[in-house]
């Protein structure tokens, strides 16, 4: 029976109803209530006796200030953008290895690079596909459930799962079978009154929860500003926008790379021949048979239908522009009338262009969906992780709608045999988490038509070192060698599935930064997986940098820093370009020339606004001189006007 009750009487609930071991499971992200965690880890501590584990993933929490310049510009703007986002305590002892000694957080997907200093983030961490966490939290002895849901003031004794139907959905039969055996399990909602009231596959009725804190989170919504998209990232995602076929099924991940891509798409849908010249200037006709074969470069006609394990923020801005819209239908039969064009009117009504079962994005991505019609809303159906990430349940039904799909992943490393990594370190440690990547590279092999298209920024830098990431060999990999299939850079695309392994290396190199070419080569010829007389095509050897800044500057239009909105001001976004710039002068090889610009370095009125959003306008000792120095430089060379 449905109880109505405060966050403390919620917790004495809880450890009245429940054995000495809580095991209490929270969605990834943004669907925690994060006051009730507080309040039952706190208690729990205090009772030596009592034992909790808590199962969840992707837990949330500020980034982290640093010091000097840094701290400067995202003190203000954490504050801002965070407002009282209530922290997680336990996140904050993850961090510290200061977690109570009868407390343990096992979580299957980790806040990207935040715990890799964290014993027992890494110790406790669960390799799992998103699509086996329920049945994998529900066997180790899952008796507590902890949500924030939404509730709609038209839809009375009708709560919202939300932002996370995703695994409790797949949770709530498995819970009933262990109920029926006479298990107790609870199951405790808070409603957040800023979260979007999602209607479809995430609405059940108020009464299976056990227990309902009565008082309504008002606190900020956890948010993910969008970051500023380079060069490389536009070079990727225009090219993977040419394998994105009209009438198709898409997925995108989060990140600069998945926001590069949709501006890409809504490039091609909006300025077809702007986005044609720039493919010309980039020379995608080196893969011109598989761009046909594969996918297009025409606006669309028919539309998209997304199915993602994450609503982004991009599906729902390729949604506004009439990008996403096929719709897909409930049973074989509406779906076959769909596609024959037969299908009745009223039956159409119930159509769905976007299959998601999370979200979590910037705040203006939730106040775009709280503002969305119902009938809009209703379009966009939050489900069961189950339902996306695999073609098991409806298989038949899933292989028709889910018909030319492109899975779009992001990794940060390639062997040259075609092994991907995503997840995690040479060394073990976690960086993130499989994720949904494999559950999506699995469907595009079993499905007749689909592709998994993996993308990667082919170098990186790190402490002033530039590095390749297509290497010859990694110790790990997330998705093995022998499900490869396509992959891309910011210099092109490499079709591996079916190719010999001469073949595949040869495509990677076609595709990788030529300061590492020649090396790569060597590595594999010594291995014996290419002729000693091989050449790589002279069409391949100028994939640099410089290359792709000159095709920028000839198409500046179509590169836009912050395709979907920006939470940054202006004096802001130029300070970001200051910053990243100065950060990448700090190695020795051209200290020199950092020495030189701050020499060099415009009048202090020239920035006034800038200095003034530093706390620079009027420096104190010497070494807020050498701050604003070195922040005029950045600024200098930033310019957009000078650029």
């Amino acid at each position: 029976m449905l109880q109505s009750c405060s966050i403390e009487q919620a917790v004495d609930d809880v450890l009245a109803r429940l054995p000495q071991h809580i095991h209490m499971g929270m969605p990834l992200g943004l669907g925690k209530p994060n006051r009730f965690a507080n309040a039952l880890y706190r208690r729990v501590a205090q009772l030596p006796e009592r034992q909790l584990t808590i199962y969840t993933a992707l837990s949330l929490g500020r980034p982290s200030l640093g010091d000097g310049l840094q701290k400067r510009f995202l003190e203000p703007f954490v504050e801002r953008v965070f407002g009282d986002y209530p922290e997680l305590d336990f996140l904050a002892d993850l961090h510290r290895d200061s977690l109570p000694a009868n407390i343990r957080v096992q979580q299957f997907f980790l806040q990207p690079g935040s715990l890799l200093h964290s014993a027992p983030a890494q110790q406790d961490y669960v390799s799992s596909n998103y699509s086996h966490a329920a049945r994998d939290i529900n066997a180790a002895g899952l008796n507590l459930v902890a949500q924030l849901v939404a509730r709609d003031s038209q839809q009375p004794g009708r709560l919202s799962l939300s932002c996370n139907p995703d695994i409790t959905l797949d949770l709530l039969p498995m819970i009933a079978k262990r109920r029926a055996a006479g298990e107790t399990i609870v199951l405790l909602g808070q409603v957040h009154s800023d979260l979007p009231y999602m209607p479809g596959d995430s609405e059940i009725d108020a009464a299976d929860f056990d227990l309902l804190i009565d008082e309504e989170e008002r606190s900020t919504l956890f948010s993910t500003p969008n970051m500023p998209v380079g060069v490389q990232d536009h070079c990727i995602g225009l090219h993977a926008s040419t394998l994105v076929r009209d009438g198709g099924t898409l997925q995108i991940g989060i990140g600069s790379m998945g926001d590069a891509l949709t501006a890409a798409l809504l490039a091609r849908q909006a300025d077809n021949q702007g986005y044609r010249a720039l493919l010309a200037d980039l020379q995608v006709e080196h893969w011109q048979a598989l761009i046909d074969r594969e996918g297009g470069v025409e606006p669309f006609a028919q539309g998209l239908y997304g199915c993602s394990e994450m609503f982004v923020n991009g599906l729902l801005a390729l949604a506004d522009a009439g990008i996403v819209r096929r719709q897909v239908y409930p049973t074989i039969a509406l779906q076959q009338q769909a596609y024959a064009g037969t299908l009745d009117p009223a039956s159409a009504a119930g159509g769905v262009s976007i299959y998601g079962g999370f979200f979590l994005g910037p705040s203006s991505f939730y106040q775009r969906l709280r503002e969305l019609p119902r009938d809009k809303l209703a379009s966009f159906n939050m489900t069961a992780i189950s339902h996306i990430n695999e073609l098991y349940g409806d298989e038949a039904l899933k292989r028709l709608q889910r018909r030319d799909a492109r899975f779009i992943n992001s990794a940060f490393t390639m062997t040259l045999m075609g092994a991907a990594v995503s997840d995690q370190l040479q060394d073990g440690r976690v960086l993130s988490g499989v994720g949904g990547q494999y559950n999506f590279v699995a469907q595009a092999h079993a499905l007749e038509d689909a592709r998994s298209v993996l993308i990667l920024r082919s170098w990186r830098e790190s402490a002033g070192e530039v590095s390749s990431n297509i290497v010859w060999e990694y110790g790990h990999c997330t998705i093995p060698r022998h499900l490869r299939d396509i992959v891309i850079t910011e210099y092109g695309i490499a079709d591996l599935r079916g190719k010999t392994d001469a073949k595949v290396i040869e495509a990677l190199l076609s595709i990788s930064d030529s300061r590492f070419q020649p090396g790569l080569l060597e590595q594999a010829q010594k291995a014996g997986k290419l002729p000693k007389d091989f050449r790589l095509d002279p069409r391949f050897t100028d994939n640099s940098p410089q290359r792709l800044q000159r095709i920028q500057a000839r198409h500046r239009h179509l590169f836009p820093e912050y395709p979907l909105g920006s939470d940054f001001s202006d004096e802001e976004r130029d300070l970001l370009r200051a910053l990243n710039w100065l950060k990448s002068k700090f190695k020795l090889s051209e200290i020199l020339e950092l020495g030189k610009a701050a020499f060099d370095a415009p009048e202090p009125e020239a920035f006034a606004a800038h200095l003034e959003r530093m706390g620079l306008e009027q420096p104190d000792g010497l070494r807020e001189e050498l701050y604003q120095r070195f922040l005029l430089a950045g600024l200098q060379a930033t310019a957009p006007s000078l650029s």
